[in-house]
């Protein structure tokens, strides 16, 4: 069955400044490499690893569609099956946008749960079924003989590895590089190797309380400001919102503690009327994304790019980039009638 392109977006892109005149000849931009990139290069996204959250419109009476991308194995699929029972369940439904914190989070759910700001709100009972996680399965143990021996000392910005992704250097780990579509940075022990997904912009996390707490997955957030990699391996990673971004980091900033809506800011809290599967939507009414492969020819020239800007409008490449500058490109499409 033949696919149409819709949109083609990069999670958390940077989009270059418009210029006045025409742009010189030069090195394609990675926008134009991955524009470039072969039907066979990009991955649908299963309807079962697709949440569709439908907020309140907004005050002009606009619909808001959030379309969110749920963790792959190996990591964090614990929460992840919590979450999808917490969908199936209608848990969702109703609850709210309770946090807004400027260059940090949005955060939703019940706003009886672990809210400074709630007053005496009563918590929502949860479904029962939900897994009990470990501060462990915050990251994912690496094969050892899977691990290149010099990867901790590899000072090139991007190489090639035996991951067939590229690698950069990480200021947090040993590395940071891509697998399945999906960002992630790896520490490399004498023994062993762990991995983990990373804070970039629009990825989504899960709400906990103090340790040993680890959450459940009824209160997730998405970072809306410069990567808070410090949380990496300290709260679960759990996906990545692929569409509909702007109508959470546009929402208006709680003045509360860590930007929770105080009591009388309650009209801000922005409703969520129902979290979905895309899988249990209509066959016409489920979003329909794919990716870039991470392990292609053409996504390591996209990061590469990334890396070192050489189209036009730059005039010293950077010689490096950091793993959330280097957004995996999604987009939409969708079916053509007849075919």
């Amino acid at each position: 069955m033949k696919k149409h392109l819709l949109t083609l977006t990069a999670i958390a892109a940077l989009t270059s400044p418009a210029l006045a005149q025409d742009a010189p000849e030069g090195a394609p931009s990675p926008n134009e490499i991955v524009n470039a990139a072969a039907p066979e290069e990009w991955v649908a996204i299963e309807a079962e690893d697709l949440l569709v959250m439908t907020l309140a419109p907004d005050a002009g009476g606009n619909a808001r569609e959030v379309v969110i991308q749920l963790m792959p194995a190996p990591f964090s699929q614990g929460w992840v099956e919590n979450i999808r029972t917490l969908a199936r369940s209608r848990w969702y439904d109703g609850t709210l946008v309770n946090r807004v914190q400027d260059n940090y989070v949005v955060q939703w759910g019940d706003p009886g749960y672990d809210n400074p700001e709630s007053g005496e709100t009563e918590a929502k009972p949860l479904p029962e079924g939900l897994q009990v996680m470990a501060q462990e399965d915050y990251t994912a143990r690496v094969p050892v003989e899977l691990i290149s021996p010099d990867i901790a000392a590899n000072f090139n910005p991007i190489v090639r590895s035996g991951w067939q992704a590229p690698i950069l250097r990480d200021a947090y780990a040993s590395s940071a590089t891509f697998e399945s579509g999906w960002p992630f940075a790896l520490l490399q022990y004498p023994d062993k190797s762990d991995r983990w997904p990373v804070h970039c912009y629009g990825m989504v996390g899960v709400g906990r309380n103090y340790s040993p707490d680890t959450g459940s997955g009824a209160e997730l957030y998405t970072v809306i400001g410069h990567a808070p990699r410090h949380l990496d391996r300290n709260i679960a990673l759990v996906g990545r919102i692929i569409s509909g971004m702007e109508h959470l980091s546009s929402l208006p900033r709680g003045s509360g503690t860590l930007g929770f809506y105080t009591e009388e800011e309650a009209d801000k809290r922005t409703p969520i009327l129902s979290v979905r599967i895309a899988s249990e939507l209509p066959e016409g009414e489920r979003p329909l994304f794919e990716y870039l492969s991470t392990e292609g020819e053409t996504f390591a020239r996209y990061a590469e790019a990334r890396a070192n800007r050489r189209d036009p409008f730059f005039i010293v490449p950077a010689g490096g980039a950091d793993i959330c500058n280097v957004p995996v490109p999604v987009r939409a499409y969708e079916y053509a009638d007849g075919e």
